[in-house]
Formats: C-alpha cells, sequence, structure tokens
C-alpha cells in the first residue's frame, strides 16, 4: 500500500465476519475505507489508484469517487462500509457522508445482493456435483447477503449484525448443515426477497445528484491555495 496515499485516509471501518457477528478465534480484521487524495495529485498526469490494498493486512481503501460510484451500483461490500457500527476513523466529511448514506438505497439492491447469490450457488452446486467440493464459508456469507438484502428492502436500512441466525450460520461456515438444507434455507430467503422487492418502499434509482454534490464539495475542500 502506498503509504504517501495512505495519509489521506478519511474514513476506516471493520467489516466482514467481525461485524457480522461470525467471527471465530483466528478470524482476520477487515478493515475498509476511503482516501480523499489532494487536488493536485488528483489532477496530475499520473493520477491516483482508485484503491489502495493491503493482502497481508487485509486493508482497502477506496479513493472517493470510486466508493461513491459503487455506492450508487448498491454495491454489498460498499453499503456494508456505511452501515458498519465498528468505526476506526471518521473525519467530518465522512460523518456526513454516512449521514447521506440512504441516498445510495435503492431497488438496485435487489439484483446486485438476490443476482449474485444465484450465480454464486449455481458455481458451487457444480463444483460439488464435479468435484465433490464444497467452500463452506463462502456459502455461508451468501446466505447472509440474502439476510441483509431482504432486510434493506423491508426496512431501508442495511443491518450488519447477524443476530438471531448466527448459530445456523456458523453450522454451515463448519460443514455441519447438509447442502440440501442450505439450498433450501437459499430458495426461501429468495422467495422472501422477491416479496421484499415487490413491496419496497425504496426508489428505483439511488439520489444521484446528492452523490454528486458531495463528491464536489469533497473535491473543493482538498484545493491547496498557493
Amino acid at each position: 500500500m502506498d503509504g504517501d496515499l495512505r495519509e489521506f485516509v478519511i474514513y476506516r471501518c471493520i467489516v466482514g465476519s467481525r461485524a457480522f457477528g461470525l467471527s471465530e478465534p483466528g478470524s482476520d480484521t477487515d478493515r475498509r475505507g476511503i482516501y480523499l487524495p489532494p487536488a493536485e495529485l488528483h489532477w496530475s498526469l499520473e493520477g491516483v489508484p482508485e484503491q489502495l490494498e493491503d493482502e497481508a493486512a487485509s486493508e482497502c481503501y477506496w479513493e472517493l469517487q470510486k466508493f461513491l460510484t459503487l455506492a450508487l451500483k448498491a454495491n454489498p461490500n460498499v453499503l456494508e462500509c456505511l452501515y458498519t457500527p465498528l468505526v476506526e476513523l471518521s473525519t467530518p466529511l465522512a460523518e456526513e457522508l454516512r449521514a447521506m448514506r440512504s441516498a445510495f438505497l435503492s431497488k438496485l439492491v435487489y439484483q446486485t445482493y438476490g443476482g449474485y447469490v444465484r450465480s454464486q450457488f449455481r458455481k458451487m452446486a457444480q463444483d460439488l456435483r464435479t468435484r465433490g467440493h464444497m467452500r463452506w464459508k463462502h456459502a455461508m456469507h451468501l446466505i447472509r447477503l440474502l439476510l441483509s438484502g431482504r432486510e434493506l428492502l423491508r426496512t431501508g436500512a442495511l443491518p450488519v449484525d447477524v443476530g438471531e441466525h448466527r448459530e445456523r450460520l456458523l453450522a454451515i461456515r463448519r460443514g455441519e448443515m447438509p447442502w440440501e438444507e442450505v439450498e433450501a434455507w437459499r430458495l426461501a430467503l429468495h422467495g422472501e426477497l422477491d416479496s421484499a422487492y415487490a413491496a419496497t418502499a425504496l426508489p428505483d434509482q439511488p439520489d444521484y445528484a446528492a452523490a454528486n454534490r458531495f463528491l464536489i464539495k469533497a473535491r473543493r475542500s482538498m484545493v491547496r491555495e498557493e
């Protein structure tokens, strides 16, 4: 990770198993966030990377515009950053972004959550048939994703901690739940996701104008007077 750019991180949070309430001994601590470089770096010929990543430390920071773009597309990993209660660093600008997080929620959630899970379960079923292999941790997180998407469509807010579903999800992770039972739970959740989508009060599209106003304000804040 580029240390010179890391000093411009404006938001850092903990996501993944620790935020979901699904951590076990030895679980990694996954940190994600946002960085906002000075205008002269952003405008330069060299430019700035869309993300800073340190795989060894399980850290990733998106440049603000990239983060907003992903949030507008209802990317689950990015929305999770805005709703996790485990926040380690948040500047006033980042707090303003968190305060407007509902602007990124829309019916697009139905596809980004439900569509992704369907495609991944098809691949896992194929692996199980051809290789006899199953990534149980991945299956657990896919079920968790459906639970989150369902509640997001129902309530207009993203629950991060899995609460009452914890033990059942961990049983999947440990391979203690038969594949047929996992698949049955998935299908039931897809049905509930469909019903939530039909009744949701979320708008068809996120608030692009609000996101754009915020980006312009943030960019202006990083212009240094000569």
